[in-house]
């Protein structure tokens, strides 16, 4: 190799420093990110692990941080985990933003949950019997995701829905009553069994109030809050997702009962 041909590849090279916590008790997850980010983006790593809490204090405290992991790029300080993230260009979700992504990896599941469960028991590819197990999947999905912190689902769900505010004791019971609901879809439809009548009034019922409450809350009074569809500390927008929700479960509660009234 040539000097110049050695110059121009020590040129190329880029190089970072990361100063991340690395104790016994403790290996720092955005540390972590924060390398494999650097080494993706093809970045030689000078991984500075601070293994003890006095190294951790002694460096925040000279470079004047209260967090680690930092990263330096060409002698520039660039941040922790997040601020990294935004230097290489990627999205990083500011506090209030809103985001559509647990919403959207509920129903890719249930899709694929669906699909799985008619490739393995049906002929064929029966769209509407598909169109029942995904459905059914995704509302168990979300009623879960509920239960998950039934307090924190409580206080978003009173921000809008109608009968939770005028009878808290709904707001507790809706998470129950929607995967109530789902199973009994599960276990029932297109059955033809009369136990049909104890499940698909109690859909219709909830996505009734859930689809008028959400229609005056975004589309009559404009408000601009969060959903409780996907439970507690939610950043989704509260819209057409929990609106679809609410019509899905009304309209699976009347498609069960059809072949039963006709």
């Amino acid at each position: 190799m040539t000097d110049a041909t050695a110059s121009h590849s020590a040129t190329d090279t880029k190089t970072a420093e990361l100063y991340r916590m690395a104790m016994p008790g403790h290996l720092c997850p955005f540390g972590l990110k924060s390398l494999w980010l650097l080494k993706w983006h093809g970045y030689k790593v000078e991984d500075h692990r601070l293994e003890t809490r006095e190294k951790t204090d002694a460096f925040m405290e000279k470079e004047g941080v209260k967090t680690t992991p930092q990263t330096y790029i060409d002698g520039k300080r660039i941040g922790g985990f997040d601020d990294l993230k935004a230097h290489f260009g990627h999205h990083v979700l500011e506090e209030g933003d809103t985001t559509y992504q647990p919403v959207i990896a509920i129903f890719g599941a249930a899709a694929l949950i669906a699909l799985a469960v008619v490739a393995n028991l049906y002929d064929g590819f029966p769209i509407f019997t598909w169109l029942k197990w995904f459905f059914a999947t995704a509302m168990a999905g979300l009623a879960i995701q509920k239960l998950r912190d039934i307090g924190g689902f409580v206080n978003g769900f009173l921000g809008y829905d109608l009968l939770a505010r005028r009878f808290v004791p709904y707001a507790y019971v809706y998470p129950v009553a929607e995967l109530y609901a789902a199973v009994g879809m599960m276990a029932l439809f297109g059955t033809g069994s009369a136990l049909i009548w104890l499940v698909a009034p109690v859909s219709m019922f909830i996505g009734l109030v859930g689809s008028i409450s959400v229609i005056k809350a975004v589309y009559i009074d404009k408000r601009e809050i969060t959903c409780a569809c996907v439970g507690g500390e939610s950043n989704v927008p509260l819209g057409m997702i929990s609106l679809t929700e609410n019509l899905v479960m009304l309209g699976m509660g009347i498609w069960m009962l059809v072949p039963q009234v006709i």
